[in-house]
């Protein structure tokens, strides 16, 4: 097929064709779903390079497995259940570094409400790096499902799908690293507290609420440590 005809393939004719050899089908693939599996990755890992090898393993691996794929779930929730496999597997190994922390602005901004990108870029890099640390501190198990549930908005069902593990485990999971990131963050709700104080706090709407870190609510708006909610994707 050419590229024109591909785009318009359903992601699970595309790897029925690339099981049967078209040559292009595979790459459409990892066209639409790069920026995804690239953003639970590096947010999994907290490092660029770990993150981009975790990518490329799971690409290869599904590339090469394309053909055991059975249709009992979405093909994003498999290549995501592969790309978090790689991903948990790197961070099991005991030889895993962190030599390139990450400052990748463009990418890490959707951690963060919409207004932060007002913000200095120097302020922003020092709100990633400590929301990376607070979430590399946390168990690997919990950390893929906060990642999964709270960052990239999956429904705990498919979040489940995608670990392998019952829905009422990625709650238990999330729950806890809620509750463990709560008292590292804490600081830094405070910190954005006391900068909005004044004109732009006089005129909030009172009562408003964003979601945060840990998954409860705040009544202060645009808070640099909120995260998106647990709710499902559209």
């Amino acid at each position: 097929m050419d590229d024109a005809a591909l785009t318009d393939v359903s992601d699970q004719d595309l790897l029925s064709a690339h099981v049967a050899g078209d040559p292009d089908a595979f790459g459409e693939l990892v066209r639409r779903h790069r920026d995804r599996l690239w953003a639970v990755a590096i947010r999994t890992l907290g490092d660029r390079e770990e993150a981009a090898d975790a990518v490329q393993d799971a690409l290869v691996s599904a590339f090469r497995a394309a053909h055991t794929f059975r249709g009992q779930s979405a093909v994003t929730t498999w290549l995501h259940r592969i790309t978090v496999n790689a991903c948990l597997d790197r961070v099991r190994k005991a030889g895993t570094r962190r030599t390139t922390p990450v400052d990748d602005t463009e990418r890490m901004e959707q951690l963060l409400e919409p207004h932060e990108s007002a913000e200095a870029p120097a302020v922003r890099q020092d709100l990633h790096r400590e929301l990376f640390a607070a979430l590399a501190k946390l168990p690997v198990e919990q950390r893929a499902a906060l990642v999964l549930v709270d960052m990239q908005g999956y429904p705990v069902a498919e979040a489940a799908s995608i670990l392998g593990v019952p829905s009422g485990t990625v709650k238990s999971r999330c729950a806890r690293g809620r509750a463990r990131l709560l008292p590292l963050l804490s600081h830094l709700r405070s910190d954005a507290r006391d900068t909005r104080k004044g004109d732009k706090g006089r005129n909030r709407a009172p009562g408003t609420s964003v979601p945060s870190a840990t998954g409860q609510s705040s009544t202060e708006p645009g808070d640099p440590t909120a995260m998106k909610g647990g709710g499902g994707r559209a």
